[in-house]
C-alpha cells in the first residue's frame, strides 16, 4: 500500500475511527462469529511444545548489567524500603565481579542507583557509539561513547545499575522462573531495529520510494535509527520509511493462527482535519511531565503494508480480535484485556506499555515500569489460559547502558570486532550492511507454568530467538532473505515439559515487588 493509497481512504476511516470514539472496550461479538473467513478459522493445532499462549512484554532500553549485574546479591543502604533476600540454591549469573565493580576498565566504576534514583537521563544508544563503547572487545568507552553529555545529565552515570533492592519484581521472577545472562540485541542501535528484528529478524529491506530511505537511521535500506514508519497516521516525521519482506504477521497469517500486537495509547482519541487518527492519550512519566502513550517506531508491524493498522481502526467485535478485519492485528492495550476476559486471547501477543511504563529512562524508570510487569503477569496467571501460556520479557535495546560482557559478533560472521570494520566486511561479503550484530546484552525472563524454577540459562539467544519460538511452535517456516530467524538460539533451554507439577503462581506487590501477602 503506497502512501496515496492509504490517503484515498481518509474519508471512511474518519467515519470507522469516529465510532470507535464511542465504542467500549467489550463491544459485543454478534454478527462476527458467522462471519466466512477462512483464514480465521483454520484449526490452532498441532503445536510443538505445551505453549498454546506466547504473550511477549516487549519494554524498552536496559541492558543486562542494569538490572541484573549483581543478581543475586543486594547491599543496600540502611533505611531502604525494600528487602530482597535470593532463595538457597539461587544460581550465580554472568554479572558484575568485584573487579569490575572497583576496578572497571572504563573511566568511572560502576554506581548503585536505589529507588530514589528512578528517574535518570537517557542514555546515548545509537548504532555507531554502540559499537564504539565496546572498543574492539576491551569494553571501556562507555562514558565516553554512550554516556549521556547533555547539560544537566552526567556521561558517568551510564555506568549504573539497580538491583533487587529496586528492580524486586524482576528479581523475584528470575528466583521463580528462567532467567537468561546470554541473550543478546540482534543488533547494534536504538529501538526500532529492536522492534523490527522481534518480528522479522532483518532490518535490511526499507523501501526505495521511502521519504526516509537517505536519513541518518538509513544505511544502504537498512534501519538503523528511529524513523517512523509510513503506514502510522500518528507518525510526526517528515521522512516516515516502509518496510518490504515478511514478518511474523505474515507468517501466521498464512496459517490461520491467531495474534496480535497490543500497545498502550493506540487507540486514536479524536480525527484531525484530514480525517487522519489523533493518539492524543498521555501521561505523567518519571519526570513528572506529561507524555504522549504511543509512540510509533515502537509499534513493529506499521512499518509493513501487509500488517499495518494507518488508522488506528479498532477490531470490528471482540471476537474478532486476534483475526483479520479492519484493525488488521494492531490493537490499543485495553483490547488485549477485553479479548482475554472473553477468553478469546490470540495465540501470540506482543503487548506494548504506554510510555510512561514502558521503562525508557528519560520518562519512565524501573519503578513505573515494575507497576504495569505486575499488574500484566498478576492478571494473566489467574486466568484459565495461564495453564499454557508463556510470558516472555525482552527489550528492544540497551539505552547504552554500561554491559561488561562484549556481545559476540555474528554478523557477518568473522568480522573483526573493531568499529565501523563490520559493515565494511559485510559489505566486501556482498553482504546487507547496517546489520552488525549481536548488539548488547539485554535481560530476558520466560514465566510460565513449564519455566524452570530458578533457572539460568547461559545459552547464547537474541532478539530473533522470539520469532524463532513462534516460528517452530506454529510450524509457520521461516522469514528468509537473510533473516536471524535461521541462526537464532532455542528458548526451549528455559523450558521443563516433562515437570509433573506446573509452577506456582507468583503474585507480586505492584508497588514494592515482593511477595504479596494474602
Amino acid at each position: 500500500m503506497t502512501l496515496q493509497r492509504c490517503a484515498r481512504f481518509k474519508p471512511l476511516a474518519a467515519a470507522l475511527i469516529a465510532a470507535a470514539l464511542t465504542m467500549t472496550a467489550a463491544t459485543s461479538p454478534a454478527g462476527a462469529e458467522n462471519a466466512e473467513n477462512t483464514e480465521n478459522t483454520t484449526a490452532e493445532t498441532g503445536m510443538a511444545t505445551p505453549i498454546k499462549h506466547l504473550v511477549v512484554l516487549f519494554q524498552e532500553n536496559i541492558s543486562f548489567d542494569h538490572y541484573f549485574g549483581t543478581y543475586p546479591n543486594v547491599t543496600a543502604k540502611p533505611g531502604e524500603p525494600t528487602v530482597f533476600t535470593a532463595r538457597p540454591g539461587t544460581p550465580r549469573v554472568n554479572g558484575l565481579t568485584a573487579a569490575l565493580l572497583e576496578h572497571n576498565p572504563n573511566s568511572a566504576n560502576p554506581m548503585r542507583l536505589d529507588r530514589s534514583d528512578a528517574h535518570t537521563c537517557s542514555m546515548d544508544h545509537n548504532y555507531a557509539p554502540e559499537q564504539r563503547a565496546y572498543h574492539d572487545g576491551k569494553v571501556d568507552r562507555f562514558v565516553e561513547e554512550t554516556g549521556n553529555h547533555h547539560p544537566g545529565c552526567d556521561p558517568k552515570a551510564v555506568m549504573g545499575y539497580y538491583d533487587g533492592a529496586t528492580v524486586t519484581a524482576m528479581w523475584n521472577y528470575a528466583q521463580h522462573f528462567a532467567l537468561n545472562d546470554n541473550s543478546y540485541g540482534t543488533t547494534y542501535g536504538p529501538s526500532s531495529p529492536g522492534a523490527i528484528n522481534l518480528i522479522s529478524g532483518q532490518t535490511h529491506g526499507v523501501q526505495a520510494d521511502s521519504a526516509g530511505l537517505h536519513s541518518k537511521g538509513v544505511m544502504d535500506g537498512t534501519v538503523i535509527g528511529d524513523d517512523q514508519p509510513l503506514y502510522d497516521d500518528c507518525s510526526s516525521s517528515k521522512t516516515p520509511i516502509a518496510m518490504n519482506g515478511k514478518n511474523a504477521g505474515d507468517l501466521l497469517n498464512a496459517k490461520g493462527v491467531t495474534w496480535g500486537w497490543f500497545e498502550g495509547g493506540f487507540r486514536a482519541t479524536s480525527v484531525d482535519a484530514d480525517g487522519k487518527a489523533v493518539c492524543g492519550a498521555s501521561h505523567a512519566g518519571s519526570d513528572g511531565q506529561l507524555h504522549g502513550d504511543y509512540l510509533p517506531h515502537h509499534e513493529p508491524f506499521q512499518y509493513y503494508s501487509s500488517t499495518a493498522n494507518p488508522h488506528h481502526l479498532p477490531p470490528s467485535s471482540v471476537a474478532m480480535i486476534g483475526k483479520t478485519d479492519a484493525a488488521n492485528h494492531q490493537y490499543d492495550l485495553s483490547d488485549f484485556w477485553a479479548a482475554l476476559d472473553a477468553h478469546n486471547l490470540p495465540a501470540v501477543s506482543y503487548l506494548k506499555a504506554p510510555a510512561y511504563e514502558d521503562g525508557h529512562p528519560g520518562y519512565s524508570g524501573p519503578l513505573q515500569e515494575q507497576q504495569y510487569l505486575v499488574d500484566t503477569i498478576n492478571r494473566l496467571q489467574q486466568s484459565p489460559e495461564w495453564k499454557d501460556m508463556a510470558i516472555v520479557i525482552a527489550y528492544d535495546d540497551s539505552d547504552g547502558w554500561y554491559d561488561h560482557q562484549m556481545p559476540p559478533t555474528v554478523n557477518p560472521a568473522g568480522a573483526p570486532a573493531a568499529p565501523g570494520t563490520c559493515d565494511q566486511a559485510a559489505a566486501a561479503a556482498g553482504d546487507y550492511v547496517g546489520r552488525c550484530g549481536y548488539g548488547p546484552r539485554l535481560p530476558f525472563l520466560v514465566i510460565s507454568p513449564y519455566a524452570r524454577e530458578n533457572f539460568v540459562d547461559h545459552h547464547v539467544t537474541d532478539q530473533s530467538a522470539i520469532l524463532r519460538f513462534i516460528e517452530d511452535n506454529w510450524k509457520l517456516g521461516r522469514i528468509g532473505d537473510a533473516s536471524f530467524d535461521e541462526r537464532a538460539g532455542s528458548l526451549l533451554h528455559m523450558f521443563d515439559f516433562q515437570r509433573k507439577t506446573a509452577a506456582p503462581q507468583l503474585i507480586l506487590d505492584r508497588q514494592s515487588g515482593q511477595i504479596a501477602t494474602q
